[in-house]
């Protein structure tokens, strides 16, 4: 009884209760995806009904990304990935209605 106290004991996880790990990780999976948008963006060959729905789904993914940062207020270092994505989204918009979308 004693041996098993022990071992159960001794075996103990050390559990990382931090976000800012799996948040770091989800805002560069989103950042990555945001330039994948973005690069297909710059494509002439979209159509406006592809460059509109390119424009729901990169503000769709933006405010995944804000929402994240948020969740950080003390990290000073992730506000800018959450300004440029939500230009990002403004200017998909932007050509999303230029297209007559």
């Amino acid at each position: 009884m004693l041996l098993a106290c022990a071992l159960l004991a001794g075996c103990a996880k050390s559990v990382d209760t931090r976000v800012a790990g799996g948040d770091d990780a989800a805002i560069d999976a989103l950042s990555t995806r945001l330039e994948e948008l973005r690069v297909r963006d710059t494509e002439d060959t979209a159509s406006c009904a592809d460059r509109c729905a390119q424009a729901t789904r990169t503000c769709e993914l933006s405010e995944q990304l804000c929402a994240l940062v948020e969740r950080n207020p003390d990290r000073g270092d992730l506000p800018p990935h959450c300004n440029q994505a939500r230009e990002q989204c403004a200017s998909a918009r932007n050509g999303c209605a230029r297209c007559g979308g």
